[in-house]
């Protein structure tokens, strides 16, 4: 099965992005993963809804990945709603109460608590969208043309100091 070939090629956090992102279709959210919003931050899943709302979901696959995010608040200005997501097994009264809690596997995922919903105001939002696009076509282009893949990974100047 090749949903499952792939799957041993990828690392604990990333098969819970992969089921949220899954999850986060039948919510008529689309998403991104590693999506850089400024300098020095990349989240693990961005998504955006039908009515242009924006999620933040960071992946943790231990105790320990958690322990070791120093950043996470700093995501919080570039999202109406905040989410972890983690695997049943992780033990969530680590997670601060004010945030999202996202359940997920490597197929699937349920959203156990919504995080409070903070707007982004609409310079910050046209932003936002801007480069959730410009990232998913650029991951698209790469997909369809592995060659230019490379030229990929290095965003343009402009686009790294908007």
């Amino acid at each position: 099965m090749p949903d499952d070939a792939h799957h041993t090629e990828m690392k604990p956090g990333q098969l819970l992005a992969r089921g949220v992102c899954r999850h986060l279709l039948s919510h008529d959210f689309v998403s991104v993963e590693e999506l850089i919003p400024s300098p020095g931050l990349r989240v693990d899943v961005m998504a955006l809804g039908p009515k242009g709302e924006i999620w933040v979901i960071e992946c943790k696959s231990s105790r320990a990945d958690f322990q070791s995010d120093n950043k996470w608040q700093g995501y919080l200005e570039w999202c109406d709603r905040y989410f972890w997501a983690v695997d049943e097994q992780f033990p969530t009264d680590l997670l601060p109460d004010d945030t999202g809690l996202i359940i997920a596997d490597a197929y699937d995922a349920e959203i156990i608590r919504m995080g409070p919903e903070d707007k982004l105001a609409p310079a910050r939002r046209k932003v936002m969208v801007n480069k959730f696009a410009r990232h998913a076509a650029r991951r698209w282009q790469a997909a369809r043309d592995p060659g230019v893949a490379a030229l990929n990974m290095v965003e343009p100047r402009q686009a790294r100091q908007a």
